[in-house]
C-alpha cells in the first residue's frame, strides 16, 4: 500500500543570488561549529597500521553518462587523488567524529582541483572539485558495515541517470557540497578504526579497518522500492534501507532502519525501466 510519505512537492526554484548568499551562510556557520564546538575530531595518522580488516569497496572511476562529457570524469579522477590524499590513513578514535570536509578543506583551482561534474536541482553541471560525491558514496557505504554511527548524511534528492549494472541498492550514497553538506561519523565504541583510500587506473577503492577483531557482521539492503508518478507530474522513486547485524559469537540477529529515500527522477521509469537489474 502506497502511505503519505511517497508525496513528493514539486521543487522550489531560487534566484542565483539567493542560493549564493545562503550557501555561503552556511559555510560561515560551519566553520563556527568546527572550531568552537565541543566535538574533538578525526586526524590523519600515517604511522598507524590496524591488522583487522571490516570491508573493502570499490566504485568505478569512468562511468559514461548520458549527456556527459567524458572530460569531467577525467578530471573528477585528478579531483579524487587530490581529495584523498587528506584522507587516507585517518584514525577516528573512541569519541571523535570524521568529517570528509574538515580535512580536504574547500576545493579550490589554486589546490589544483579541476571542473567536474556538479548536479543541482537534478541537473548537470560543472564545477571546480566536481565528482566528489563518489567518495561521498563510498565511505558511507563502508561505514554502514562498520560499527561507526552516520552522525550526519545527506541523501541524494535526485535520481538524475537509469540504473546502469548496479550493485548495491538505490540511494546508498551520500552527496557533498562545502562544507555544510557533509559526511560525518562518530565512534561511539571503545575500538580504534582507521579509513584507507587510494586509486588504480579503473576504481576508487575504500577499506575501514581496526584494532579488534570484528565481532559483527553486517548486511545492508533494501525494502519497499517503488516508483511513483507526483500529482505535479513528476515521477518519484522510493525505498527503505535497513542493516541486518548478526553477533558472531552465538549468530543473533538485529535489524535497524538506516533511511527511508524519496528521490524525484530525471528520467521516465515506464520507457526506462528496462535498464534497472531484476
Amino acid at each position: 500500500m502506497i502511505q503519505d510519505h511517497l508525496q513528493v512537492e514539486k521543487p522550489t526554484r531560487r534566484g542565483k543570488l539567493r542560493k549564493f548568499l545562503g550557501k555561503e551562510f552556511f559555510i560561515v556557520k560551519r566553520h563556527f561549529k568546527w572550531y568552537f564546538g565541543k566535538k574533538s575530531f578525526a586526524r590523519v595518522d600515517h604511522q598507524t597500521q590496524f591488522e583487522f580488516s571490516l570491508i573493502k569497496h570499490k566504485s568505478l572511476l569512468l562511468r559514461p553518462l548520458k549527456d556527459v562529457d567524458m572530460y569531467l570524469q577525467h578530471n573528477k579522477v585528478t579531483n579524487l587523488k587530490i581529495a584523498i590524499s587528506h584522507l587516507t590513513k585517518v584514525v577516528i578514535k573512541p569519541g571523535q567524529t570524521f568529517s570528509i570536509w574538515r580535512l580536504v578543506g574547500r576545493p579550490t583551482k589554486l589546490k589544483g582541483y579541476l571542473d567536474g561534474m556538479t548536479l543541482h536541482n537534478g541537473k548537470v553541471f560543472k564545477g571546480t572539485g566536481g565528482g566528489l560525491c563518489q567518495l561521498g558514496n563510498l565511505l558511507y557505504w563502508m561505514a554502514l558495515h562498520s560499527p561507526l554511527s552516520v552522525k550526519e548524511r545527506w541523501r541524494h534528492s535526485y535520481d538524475v541517470f537509469p540504473d546502469v549494472n548496479r550493485t548495491i541498492p538505490f540511494a546508498c550514497g551520500a552527496t557533498l557540497s562545502y562544507n555544510y553538506i557533509d559526511l560525518m561519523l562518530e565512534n561511539n565504541t571503545d575500538q580504534i578504526f582507521q579509513i584507507n583510500l587510494w586509486l588504480d587506473n579503473k576504481y576508487l577503492h575504500g577499506e575501514i579497518r581496526c584494532n579488534t577483531k570484528p565481532n559483527l557482521k553486517y548486511e545492508i539492503f533494501e525494502t519497499d522500492h517503488i516508483f511513483k508518478q507526483q500529482w505535479w507530474g513528476g515521477y518519484t522513486r522510493h525505498n527503505k534501507i535497513w542493516k541486518r547485524i548478526t553477533q558472531l559469537s552465538d549468530n543473533s540477529i538485529t535489524e535497524e532502519l538506516v533511511a527511508q529515500n524519496n528521490a524525484i527522477m530525471m528520467y521516465n521509469p515506464l520507457i526506462e525501466y528496462k535498464e534497472f537489474p531484476n
